[in-house]
């Protein structure tokens, strides 16, 4: 993911941790900078953060529990043996399909380049035919 991509989940990230207070700076902020801006901050606040909750930040402690809670030992060695192996599994599985993914957009590419190239030199050579009848 680029770094303008993940921007908005990283700035969301960020004013979760610090509670509503960062989230109406924000959005007073964005009043102030571009209306709009102040507006659809307003209107996430609300809707897309259910604002009226007791605490904004309740799903991002979720997940840093639920983080916690797959690498916590749960007393019986047998399944922290297990879970651990197929946790390691499933990483390097993952690894291995994010690499055949970067080959497959590399191949892609390389293809779609000659595919340009070849093109290229077909036009250039119509071109110096049509330049250059041969009587």
């Amino acid at each position: 993911m680029t770094a303008i991509a993940a921007f908005p989940r990283n700035a969301e990230s960020w004013l979760d941790e610090k509670g509503k207070g960062a989230w109406i700076a924000a959005m007073v902020l964005g009043f102030i900078v571009f209306w709009p801006l102040g507006l659809a901050l307003l209107a996430y606040m609300i809707w897309g953060k259910q604002m009226f909750r007791k605490n904004c930040n309740h799903s991002y402690r979720n997940s840093q529990r639920h983080a916690w809670a797959m690498h916590k030992p749960s007393g019986n060695a047998a399944f922290d043996a297990y879970k651990a192996e197929t946790l390691k599994r499933l990483e390097d599985e993952q690894e291995a399909f994010s690499d055949f993914l970067k080959r497959l957009r590399e191949a892609k590419d390389k293809a779609e380049f000659d595919q340009f190239m070849d093109d290229r030199a077909r036009r250039r050579a119509d071109e110096a035919r049509t330049v250059d009848p041969v009587e």
